[in-house]
């Protein structure tokens, strides 16, 4: 059976996913996305070449780095290129802002978080010894626990930067997939584009279960009294 955080954790991913939708549908009924086509996104980011890209990396990993669930970046990053495009741009401005935390941690707060989240340090270095890479990618497609957290708590454990960095990659791509599509549908056949999110994103999280069943991946991620703050974790 699931647990109440994971129950908790999928309804987060199931909000972002309706009101994203919901968002497309404002945008198409007043012209809303004619006014962003036109102004900010062509002024600053699309058709502006290695600028324009650079100045997306760069919001998409500061956001990210302070918490902003991912699924928001591969829906903007959907929005301004495309579903192919998008995926790449938001998978790799999630994973500059997993970096940026994750070498804060490792060379700047690694005090502070030993002593606020010893017990979960532990717990994530086991896990990850399986498979350092293996094992972040499976940590990456489940729907649980907080991305800014793990990022902060991986970055003082003994897992190498590369194997975090490289799995964190890797396992970014099922979901910004999922909503660079439902983001690219705001200009072209939104219907169809929200129609078959959905069912990717299900399909997505029917993975993410079964990945729970076989990993208890959830009791290494959430399962500590809790003594830090805590509030409103972002989804993975």
């Amino acid at each position: 059976m699931l647990n109440a955080k994971t129950i908790k954790a999928l309804f987060k991913a199931f909000l972002i996913f309706s009101l994203l939708a919901a968002a497309i549908y404002v945008f198409r009924i007043s012209h809303l996305d004619d006014v962003l086509d036109k102004h900010w996104m062509d002024a600053h980011i699309r058709d502006k070449g290695l600028t324009g890209y650079m100045l997306f990396l760069a919001i998409a990993a500061g956001f990210t780095s302070v918490g902003l669930p991912r699924q928001i970046i591969g829906f903007f990053a959907g929005y301004v290129y495309g579903a192919a495009m998008g995926t790449v741009m938001g998978t790799l401005g999630t994973a500059l802002g997993c970096a940026l935390v994750f070498y804060y941690s490792r060379f700047s707060g690694r005090n502070l978080i030993q002593r606020r989240m010893g017990k979960r340090i532990a717990k994530l270095d086991a896990f990850l010894e399986r498979g350092p890479f293996q094992m972040t990618v499976v940590i990456r497609l489940l729907p649980v626990g907080s991305n800014i957290l793990t990022n902060m708590i991986a970055g003082v454990t003994s897992i190498s930067a590369l194997s975090f960095l490289g799995g964190s990659l890797v396992g970014y791509v099922p979901q910004t997939f999922i909503f660079a599509l439902l983001g690219s549908g705001v200009h072209v056949d939104p219907l169809w584009r929200t129609a078959l999110s959905a069912v990717l994103l299900v399909l997505s999280s029917l993975l993410g279960y079964r990945l729970y069943r076989r990993f208890r991946v959830a009791d290494t991620l959430e399962d500590e009294p809790s003594a830090e703050p805590e509030n409103s974790p972002s989804p993975r």
